[in-house]
């Protein structure tokens, strides 16, 4: 009984704390998932107040949090969308992941951490926050811009890279040989292939056996659905985030629509409870001595992602204004970074503090980048351009004529 009192008065006090904390954040224009991070290190080993009779309950929530973080991105895309990203934007996609990936693999090799350690560090350097990146966009108006469906289609690519990338890091966490490391990675291949197949030419049946007009089933089904097949991935070592991910995939049309309005609240919910596990599975005193790498590193991989934002920007024909921009937007680093980071931190509890910092800097920047690096690089190229004598300022409308008729050029 006293168990019992003490677990539901912790877990009230957290709930309520991360709604205020949410409520906080949106006042000031902030993503709260650093707030999230630095609460699960007040209240965890070696913080303010140590949690104890909540951690184990805390620990399922934050499972089911990266379940259905996966679920809701896999309803954001259809099949179709996947394979035409896939077929237009992969060498954006590839230069995404040299660019990004290597400086993480090399920081750890460096650390001294070994190969696997490397592998994991190099997924949360790589992978940029979907979530922050959608609201930014959204926030700033910028939705309807020409750079809009690259920035998307980059993240495209990152999102559908992790059913592979999420697999393999599993396999090599477990200590899995060369052997059985390629028999996970192909099992991971063929169940990719298999659901974009199946989504493609049975979508539709998938969605109407799902569909139903009562939204307790439907949530009921739906739910229960994504759990059994993250649980079967998780045995077959996909990883349950995969899994969820795929379930989100084969889902489409009005069944999508309405489990994404059903399913939102309980992501963000368990999402946040996800953030706070790992906050209270890192040490706050191994934060300090890793700050300055993780500062470097994440002023590295800032200046890499603008790199691929106007890699991939001017694939498209994008004006120089618009490249920045589409790099400027892809900076911030959030949920995926700290996925992937928690399935490594068991294995190499190292990766836990520097992913934190890491991700704590990259969240708080990426907003910061995606609304300053346009203006910014505008400023100082007209400082060093600037000539003595008045000079007047160009027109309504220049950029977007100036884009325009460079994009005419470019087709000509």
């Amino acid at each position: 009984m006293h168990d019992t009192t003490a677990l539901l008065i912790e877990l009230g006090a957290v709930i309520l704390g991360l709604g205020l904390i949410g409520r906080f954040a949106g006042r000031i224009g902030l993503s709260p998932i650093p707030l999230y991070l630095l609460a699960g290190l007040a209240f965890g080993h070696g913080g303010l107040l140590p949690l104890d009779a909540s951690e184990d309950f805390v620990a399922v929530g934050a499972e089911i949090g990266v379940i259905l973080l996966l679920l809701l991105l896999g309803l954001e895309y259809s099949a179709s969308e996947l394979v035409t990203s896939l077929r237009t934007q992969y060498p954006s996609g590839a230069v995404d992941f040299v660019l990004n990936a290597t400086p993480g693999a090399a920081a750890a090799l460096l650390l001294g951490w070994g190969p696997v350690a490397a592998v994991a560090l190099a997924g949360v350097t790589w992978i940029s926050s979907s979530g922050v990146i959608a609201k930014v966009l959204t926030d700033l108006g910028r939705l309807g811009n020409r750079e809009t469906p690259v920035i998307l289609g980059v993240l495209v690519i990152e999102d559908l890279s992790m059913a592979v990338y999420l697999p393999l890091l599993t396999a090599l966490l477990a200590g899995v040989g060369l052997a059985g490391g390629s028999i996970t990675l192909l099992i991971a291949l063929g169940t990719v292939g298999l659901v974009l197949y199946v989504a493609l030419r049975h979508g539709r049946l998938i969605s109407r056996a799902v569909s139903s007009d009562n939204p307790e089933m439907l949530l009921l089904v739906v739910l229960g659905l994504t759990v059994l097949v993250a649980g079967i991935a998780q045995q077959l070592q996909v990883s349950a985030a995969v899994g969820a991910f795929l379930v989100g995939i084969a889902l489409s049309g009005e069944v999508a629509e309405g489990a994404r309005k059903l399913l939102t609240p309980l992501r963000d919910l368990f999402a946040a409870v996800f953030f706070v596990f790992f906050g209270l599975s890192t040490d706050p005193a191994a934060i300090p001595p890793v700050l300055l790498p993780a500062l470097l590193l994440a002023v590295a991989t800032a200046l890499t992602k603008i790199l691929t934002g106007w890699y991939a920007a001017r694939r498209a024909g994008i004006g120089p204004r618009g490249r920045l921009r589409a790099g400027g937007a892809l900076v911030a680093r959030g949920e995926f970074s700290i996925v992937i980071a928690g399935l490594a931190v068991a294995t190499e509890p190292r990766i836990g503090p520097i992913a934190t910092a890491y991700v704590l800097i990259l969240v708080v920047l990426g907003p910061l980048t995606a609304r300053w690096t346009e203006p910014a690089v505008g400023r100082l190229r007209g400082a060093l351009r600037r000539k003595p004598g008045p000079r007047a300022d160009p027109p309504p409308g220049h950029e977007e004529i100036a884009e325009a008729s460079e994009a005419g050029a470019r087709t000509t």
